[in-house]
This record gives structure tokens, sequence and C-alpha cells, in this order.
């Protein structure tokens, strides 16, 4: 009866989603709409008042640690309405994490270092939060705040993680972070396992205790279900994980800010379940995806049901990663309505300029994906990446295909790759509505390679000074 009900349960589910996404397709006039999605886009209102860090603990006081005094700032701005917290140009160290409140601007002057503790013991009490796109309770991110409103974080900072091959990295297991056979790690059994298995079997959040003994690292700044988000010039770097990680979140704005960090799973912004959202004139150089727009892990994903929408990305730089721009993989809640232009890829060490990656285990959709104007430099793989059977082992087979279509990339210029276009779909459904114009792929190596994709149009596009009018 109880798999029954699940399966019902499941049904339903790929209804409604089936019935949200039976939009007619976009055309190129989407475009249009950019400035009316910008315009929904509310910046936080903060009050006027302002509140110095230096009236709350001397100068020694601060730099040894700066948190229990951030703390009391931060409840008295909270508690008489809100207003600018000032932090004063300074070296710092935070003893663990900085958990904000909505009505208040953290505001740096020029000049501001704080590096953060990496002991994990510091980041406890566990949190509400996601990892990898599944709810549980776990180590708290080193910057946080949940069901907040009215958030800004402002000024010419240098935020320091601390992670390295000593440090979070080699809970990922492997030896090129600093993991050495013997010791613990997320790949253990009881802990991304057993994440997923409470995932897979629909376990409680209530009960998804993790924290300390079970090595999942936290993200260095989330905001979960917070609204009217302003992060604007701050630099962060040396990440545990995910760097800039925006859950089921309203209104954010990222604007010139440097994400650096070149550790496992060192995405450099990761809007998740998220809608209107604006990315610009911002510097990515990562050991993960530069930008990953996800929405929710298989159950999870299909359960919360909340797709990531209306995401702007605009004139930002983009150095090592696995991709510049990408959608996926935990995308089971759906992605709709992204906008990427006007941004400048390069690096041997970068992997891609578009990606979209799921597979039948996760599902979920995505369309209305529109990229123009880009400048390519190098990319190790493809420009243009679709992979749907992503992470699947060959027995595998899941109930929930991924949909994708209508994806358009226009003035895209590349200089060196092993592929241009790189699609692999499934069967059913298959890849459908792409369209390719005004593009020149140069120095591609292995050409371009279509799998199950039902319609592609091509208008303008040379792969190595040719004229491709088709591809088979």
């Amino acid at each position: 009866m109880k798999n029954l009900k699940n399966i019902l349960s499941y049904f339903l589910i790929s209804l409604i989603i089936s019935s949200c996404t039976s939009q007619p397709a976009v055309n190129t006039s989407e475009w249009d709409n950019l400035d009316k999605i910008i315009a929904q886009i509310k910046l936080p209102a903060i009050p006027s008042a302002e509140f110095k860090l230096s009236d709350f603990g001397s100068s020694e006081e601060l730099r040894t640690n700066i948190k229990p005094f951030l703390d009391k700032a931060i409840e008295k701005c909270a508690s008489m309405g809100g207003g600018k917290i000032i932090i004063s140009k300074g070296k710092y160290f935070s003893k663990g994490p900085i958990h904000l409140k909505g009505n208040i601007n953290l505001h740096f002057e020029d000049g501001v270092i704080i590096k953060f503790s990496n002991n994990p013991a510091d980041y406890l009490p566990v949190v509400f939060t996601r990892w990898e796109g599944v709810e549980c309770y776990n180590y708290s991110p080193l910057i946080y705040a949940y069901e907040q409103e009215n958030i800004a974080i402002t000024g010419n900072a240098l935020l320091d993680g601390q992670a390295d091959n000593n440090n979070w990295w080699p809970w990922k297991g492997k030896t090129e972070y600093g993991f050495k056979k013997g010791m613990p790690s997320q790949l253990d059994d009881y802990a991304r396992p057993r994440l997923l298995k409470l995932d897979e079997d629909q376990v409680d959040v209530s009960k998804r205790i993790f924290g300390q003994g079970y090595y999942l690292r936290p993200n260095f700044l989330q905001l979960y279900k917070c609204k009217n988000i302003l992060l604007s010039d701050i630099k962060l770097t040396n990440s545990p994980m995910w760097v800039i990680h925006p859950v089921l979140c309203e209104n954010v704005t990222i604007r010139n800010v440097k994400s650096i960090s070149h550790g496992p799973n060192s995405d450099g912004c990761n809007p998740e379940s998220s809608r209107n959202v604006l990315i610009e004139d911002c510097y990515f150089d990562n050991g993960d995806d530069c930008i990953a727009i996800k929405s929710g892990r298989n159950f999870d994903g299909r359960r919360i049901a909340v797709p990531s929408e209306n995401i702007i990305i605009r004139n930002c730089v983009m150095k090592d990663g696995h991709g510049g721009v990408v959608i996926g993989s935990e995308v089971s809640g759906g992605c709709r309505n992204v906008f990427a232009e006007n941004c400048k890829m390069d690096s041997p060490n970068l992997d891609r300029m578009l990606r979209i990656k799921s597979n039948t285990l996760r599902g979920g959709f995505v369309e209305n994906i529109f990229v123009r104007n880009i400048e390519v430099g190098t990319v190790s793989n493809a420009i243009f990446l679709i992979e749907l059977l992503y992470e699947m082992k060959p027995d595998e087979q899941g109930k929930f295909p991924p949909v994708v279509r209508n994806i358009r990339v226009e003035n895209v210029k590349s200089q060196k790759s092993d592929y241009a276009l790189q699609l692999i779909g499934i069967d059913n459904p298959p890849i459908e509505q792409i369209y390719i114009s005004d593009c020149e792929f140069n120095n591609v190596g292995k050409g371009n390679f279509i799998q199950h994709v039902k319609s592609i149009t091509l208008n303008n596009v040379k792969v190595n000074g040719e004229l491709i009018k088709e591809i088979k």
C-alpha cells in the first residue's frame, strides 16, 4: 500500500510539473523582457541608522575573535529596527559563523580582511540547510541567514574561509585535496550516502541530523528563504565547498563580487530554487562550476517543487571552472528563464561555456535559456554541452526523464575547444528547440556530437571557418 501511495504521489507531482512547463516556446523577443525582470528585483530597504563595530569591542578583542562582538552588534541593530553595521579597516578572525538578520547592511570599509576558523567544531550547533540539493541539519555555513528580509553585505573586503588540503577539503575523499587512506570523508556510508538514502526513503527532514562525525562540508555564504538581498564588492576565497548559495530566495542582486576558490565542489555561485536573481560584473575563478543554477535533488526537489527562474547573468568574467554558466545537475525542481550576456570566458582549466546536466533519477525541466554576446578564448571540452545521462551507471534506470527545450545561443565567438556543440539527450523525450545563430567556433578539435535532439536550427554558424547548415 505504501509503495502504491508513493507511485501515485510521484505521478501527481509529475503531472503538476508537466502542467507548469507546458508553456509555449519563447522566441528571441524574450530579450525585450530583460528590463521587466530587472525592474522586479527589489534591492534591500535598509534603515539609515549606523552602528560602528568598534563601539562593541576593543581593537585587540576584534582582531582576536570578531564573532561575539559582531553577534552583539547584529542583535542590537536588529532590535532597533535595523541599519548599517560598519566594520573599519583591519585584519580580523572569526571563531565561528556570522548569522545575519533582516534590515541590516553589513558594511566593510576598504581593507577589511576576515579569516574564518577552519575548525569544524566552531560551526556547531547544526542549522537547517540544503546540502547538494537535499535538506538536512548540518554544520552552519560560514555566513548564514534563514527567513530574513532586506540583507546587504557590501564593501571591499576579503573573506577567507581558510579551507585547504589540511582543512575541510580532505573530506571530499580525493588525494588531490589532501585525503589519505584511513581518513574519514563524505564517501563513508554514514555521510553523503546516508543523506542520499534518507532522501530516497523520504525520511522526515527533522531526522536528517548531520554535523559532527558526518564530514559534510558547509557552504561559505548561504541565504535560505530570504528576500531582497544585495551582495556587493566583496571577495570570497578558500571555501569549504559551494561559495555563494541563495536557496528559495527572491530578489537577489550579486554585483562586483569575486569568488576565488580552487577546492573540491567550489562552485562560485549556486542560485537554488530562487527567483529574480541578477549576477553582474562578477569574477569567478573556481575549482568547480563558476555559476551553477539548481533546484533540489531527486525526491526533495520534486517534493518542494520550486524552480529557479528569472536568472540574469551579465558582464561577468569566468576563468577556471567546470563550466561558465551551468544548469544542474540537481535540477529536479526545474529551471526556466535564464539570460546570460556580455561575458568573457577563457582558461585552459575552464571546461565549457554553457552546460546543462541532469539524468532520469533527478529529472526536472530546463527551458527558455538565452545566451548571447559571449567572448570565449580557450575551453578544454565543449562550448555548449548538454548531458542528460550525467553520472548514470550503465544499469541504472530512472523514472523521471528530464525535459530540455528552447535553448538559444547567439553571437558567441570561441578560439579553442574540443567540441563546438556536444548535445547528448535521451530518446524519450529528446532535446528540442535548440537555436544557434551568428556563432563562430574556431580551432575545434573534434567537431560536433549530437544525440537524441529532435530539432536544432543553425543560422550563420561557422566551425573552423566552414559554414554549417545542419548537423547529422
